[in-house]
């Protein structure tokens, strides 16, 4: 902060995000690349939905998306198993941080300014004369 500035302002990081947001949303972000690598280690059964529609019978009727992004958790031209899915979950984890992060970006510029507040000092009942 330099002495042009208020000393009540707040310190931003990268797109104007106030830096203890820039925080915590980096941690964030870490800690789902980091879970990532442990994703080959998870269970190769069906989980909920699949599982119920496997037991009644109607998996089959169920239809793919129009697209697929990253099909089956597989990475195109890695052939160790375990990589490309260590490699799906980081690129999945990378585009929804990035979509957030955008979305966010473009709310908090379509919101209208807040009107500023006054000093704490001006309030009424603060006891200065």
């Amino acid at each position: 902060m330099n002495s042009t500035e208020p000393a009540t302002a707040k310190r931003r990081g990268p797109l104007g995000i106030a830096r203890n947001w820039w925080i915590l949303i980096t941690t964030g972000i870490g800690i789902a690349l980091v879970i990532t690598l442990f994703s080959p280690f998870a269970s190769p059964h069906p989980d909920g939905l699949e599982r119920v529609a496997e037991d009644k019978g109607f998996i089959d009727s169920g239809k793919d998306p129009g697209y697929k992004i990253i099909p089956d958790y597989t990475f195109p031209g890695v052939e160790n198993e375990r990589l490309a899915t260590i490699l799906s979950g980081i690129v999945g984890v990378l585009i929804v941080a990035a979509l957030g992060l955008g979305l966010g970006y473009l709310a908090r510029r379509t919101r209208p300014a807040a009107e500023p507040q006054p000093p704490a000092s001006a309030s009424p009942g603060s006891g200065g004369s």
